[in-house]
């Protein structure tokens, strides 16, 4: 973990607490270097992240927070080193929900009952709604970001550099 001296460098640099840049390496180092989910005021409230330029967070209107968090995250998981790094190396928790024959997800996300996992190489996108996991063929599609909508009944919709990607879309997969 990051020791006191470079916590306070980093919330110094990048004009948030020590607290959150505290939270944040613990939520880097739980996804192994590469994502993260936080919840903290200095950094836009409950957000995601993904080494690769995926970012989400609560504020999404503020584009000024949004770089400030983007910049923190590479620099807490550049900090972490080989400490985050190892943490990919070591077999997955039981937390890991989807079939192990997909192998690695590049995205991973979800909020209350819903979540889901994008395998870019075998082409599939798994989405657990309340316990129903499915799995759909996304084809060409590279998936780069998710919106999950709440109202009546939960949604997601998947951002690709094509453009935006409804679920509907998908086929589903026996």
């Amino acid at each position: 973990m990051l020791d006191q001296k470079k916590i306070d460098e980093l919330a110094a640099k990048h004009a948030v607490s020590a607290d959150a840049v505290r939270l944040l390496a613990e939520a880097v180092k739980r996804g192994g270097g590469s994502l993260a989910q936080f919840s903290h005021p200095d950094l836009g409230g409950t957000g995601q992240w993904m080494r690769g330029g995926m970012l989400m967070i609560g504020d999404m209107f503020n584009d000024r927070l949004k770089a400030r968090v983007a910049a923190l995250c590479i620099d807490v998981t550049g900090a972490l080193g080989d400490v985050a790094l190892e943490e990919t190396s070591k077999p997955r928790s039981p937390t890991t929900w989807w079939p192990p024959e997909f192998g690695t997800p590049s995205a991973v996300g979800g909020q209350n009952a819903m979540r889901y996992a994008f395998f870019p190489v075998s082409r599939r996108l798994i989405i657990d709604d309340n316990g129903r996991v499915s799995t759909f063929e996304t084809g060409e599609h590279v998936i780069i970001g998710v919106s999950q909508q709440q109202s009546g009944h939960q949604s997601l919709v998947f951002s690709t550099v094509k453009g935006p990607l409804d679920l509907a879309s998908l086929t589903r997969i026996a």
